[in-house]
């Protein structure tokens, strides 16, 4: 049967012909027994050979084969040949051009002319031995199986038309949502490049400032100026790899923003940053493992923007009476960070709706920033409820 349908489908033209093979042949049957005429049996096989000729082409040209068919059937009004089943091809072809044709007018000469079909049938060739009302119902039937044919062929379309606007509109929304996606990541990487921007400025801002102090110890205190040339080269060497983290990201959008040139937050404001989420009402278990040090500020950078996010996102999607707990591990190289709640566990949609800034797009933000870093980032429900955020961030920059 699934064989059968798949051959209907690809092959509707070649069925259509079967049928009207079909048609022709039965139709043919009826032209040979009725007792006409030599001249009355040859018009009615042109009329069933054309009445067949409307099935096959049925689909390649319905608006034609619908004016054959109507010429058809004043033909056969005219030349007094009757009813036969070759006028099949009438109901077929009212149905083909309510459910595939485009044009108004043909649909609606379609359900005219099949309104039309029975009472005009009626009159021509009259049943003798009905009374009146055996004639009227057998025309209200005929007629109602034209409207029907026309009613099922025009549903047909507007289911299509439907689904095809579905698809289309689906279709649509896959773009939009491909596009503000792409929009997402590179107004995300053009506020990393800002903010990067600030961290190295910083860098060499110290790297000055101890040139400075340098070169005025030089001669007094030596040991002094050692220790301010050992700082320039770190602070230079981290300025440097952070420099070319900047220099990978595409930055857009150079306008400044209010309250978008601050100086960046780093892993020692996290703490402070738990406690301002837990006025606020969220309860916080805050740890810290291993031994804490020093950390490239881009690093840090991102480990305070990973828990910011998290936890702005527990407070607004954990629902009520949501717990979170954030954990720092210090590992020989890297930082670790898992930020856990007990809420309801919504999957990542969660976090598309922005950031704890505004900005972020959840879980785009925060691959960006991890990317950045060279680091790693594993996000999703957390076994019996809530969601978690897992993150390695190298501490030695990635080149």
């Amino acid at each position: 049967m699934q064989l059968l349908y798949d051959f209907i489908r690809r092959h509707p033209t070649g069925v259509d012909t079967f049928w009207a093979v079909v048609l022709f042949g039965f139709s043919m049957l009826w032209v040979i027994q009725v007792p006409v005429g030599v001249e009355a049996r040859t018009s009615a096989a042109v009329i069933v050979l054309l009445l067949s000729l409307v099935v096959a082409l049925r689909r390649r040209m319905p608006e034609r084969m619908l004016v054959l068919a109507a010429v058809l059937g004043v033909a056969q009004l005219v030349l007094d040949i009757e009813v036969n089943p070759a006028d099949f091809a009438m109901l077929v072809i009212i149905y083909t051009v309510a459910a595939y044709d485009g044009s108004r007018w043909a649909s609606r000469l379609a359900l005219l002319g099949g309104l039309a079909a029975a009472p005009l049938a009626q009159v021509r060739w009259p049943m003798q031995e009905a009374g009146a009302g055996g004639k009227i119902f057998f025309t209200i039937v005929m007629s109602a199986t034209f409207a029907l044919a026309w009613v099922l062929g025009d549903s047909i379309r507007t289911r299509r038309a439907y689904f095809a606007q579905l698809e289309e509109r689906a279709t649509r929304l896959e773009k939009e949502r491909e596009a503000q996606a792409k929009v997402a990541v590179a107004a995300e990487r053009a506020r990393i490049a800002r903010e990067l921007h600030d961290v190295v400025a910083h860098n060499v801002s110290v790297m000055v400032v101890q040139a400075d102090g340098a070169a005025y110890v030089l001669d007094a205190a030596p040991d002094q100026a050692k220790q301010a040339l050992e700082t320039i080269s770190t602070t230079g060497r981290q300025a440097l790899a952070e420099m070319r983290r900047l220099l990978g990201v595409l930055r857009t959008g150079d306008a400044k923003e209010s309250g978008e040139y601050v100086p960046q937050p780093d892993v020692q404001q996290i703490e402070d940053l738990v406690e301002h989420v837990r006025s606020a009402g969220l309860t916080v278990d805050f740890k810290i493992e291993g031994t804490p040090r020093p950390l490239p500020s881009g690093v840090e950078l991102t480990a305070y923007r990973i828990v910011q996010e998290a936890l702005t996102n527990s407070r607004k999607h954990g629902g009520p009476e949501v717990g979170a707990s954030v954990r720092l591990v210090y590992f020989d190289d890297g930082l670790g960070l898992l930020v856990e709640d007990d809420g309801r566990g919504a999957a990542h949609e969660m976090y598309e709706d922005g950031g704890a800034d505004g900005r972020g797009h959840g879980l785009i933000g925060m691959r960006e920033r991890v990317g950045m870093v060279g680091g790693t980032l594993d996000a999703g429900p957390r076994p019996g409820g809530g969601f978690r955020i897992s993150a390695l961030l190298p501490l030695k920059p990635a080149h």
